[in-house]
């Protein structure tokens, strides 16, 4: 059944700095080519650096990354100067070190959202500590899967921009019936995207308090949050509480190369 088209295709080199808008990508089993293939390591800790916990790293959401002609990943800071990781130790604080290999149990800590939205991003609230890529192959910096969807549905019944929750495909669904959080419906089923690539779709993605920080130039929305929190609240995996969710997470079953425009099918 075609239910609508890609609309957007993004992906973040560095994981928790912003990402770029691509006009085509290939993607394999571990998601969209140069996608989250790096982080920074918080030597104190030997945590990866998350603005999941805010007070700590918020703002690495001021710097960008993208993947060069050559494969080169590059950072550019809030004054469009390239950053290195002395430059982003200073501005952080902390002692980080850029890495391409996930070590073994790597791990960030998440604030608890709601209270970040009570009580403000610089509180001291209760953090919680999650291994990485549990749904995703070797290597990668991944909270989960290798794929993040959402439809434009979901992002007009919050109310915000995309580039909070980090999709690596925006889908605009087509035709009568797809609402807000109409993902929800897909967990479970495949996805054709293209004239090859084929997802399959595996848990609703449980929001954090990242979307509702300030990206770039794009200021606090305490709603990116809120309005998951108030309008779909589900359980992710067994196991787990039910949590905000917006948009899905996906594995790849077949890869393929996606550009804009490309139908999406639901089988």
């Amino acid at each position: 059944m075609l239910i609508g088209r890609v609309e957007r295709l993004r992906r973040y080199p560095v994981k928790s700095l912003l990402g770029e808008e691509l006009s085509a990508a290939e993607v394999t089993g571990r998601g969209v080519a140069g996608d989250r293939e790096r982080a920074l390591l918080d030597l104190a800790t030997g945590r990866v650096a998350s603005a999941k916990h805010p007070r700590l790293w918020a703002g690495l959401l001021r710097y960008s990354a993208a993947v060069t002609a050559d494969g080169r990943v590059t950072i550019t800071g809030p004054d469009g100067r390239a950053a290195d990781e002395a430059e982003l130790s200073e501005a952080l604080g902390r002692k980080l070190a850029l890495i391409a290999e996930r070590p073994p149990g790597a791990a960030v800590e998440r604030a608890v959202p709601e209270e970040v939205l009570a009580r403000g991003v610089e509180a001291e609230v209760a953090v919680t500590v999650n291994e990485l890529g549990r749904g995703a192959p070797e290597g990668g910096f991944f909270d989960f899967a290798p794929v993040h969807l959402i439809t434009e549905a979901t992002l007009r019944a919050v109310g915000v921009e995309a580039e909070r929750y980090r999709p690596n495909l925006v889908l605009r669904t087509e035709g009568e019936g797809f609402v807000g959080f109409i993902e929800n419906a897909w967990v479970g089923r495949e996805l054709a995207v293209g004239e090859t690539l084929r997802l399959r779709i595996v848990a609703p993605t449980p929001r954090c308090a990242v979307p509702t920080l300030g990206h770039g130039s794009l200021p606090r929305r305490a709603e990116a949050l809120r309005v998951p929190a108030e309008r779909n609240r589900l359980v992710p995996l067994e196991g787990m509480p039910a949590l905000p969710c917006a948009g899905v997470y996906a594995q790849v079953l077949a890869p393929g190369r996606v550009e804009p425009g490309a139908e999406v099918r639901l089988n």
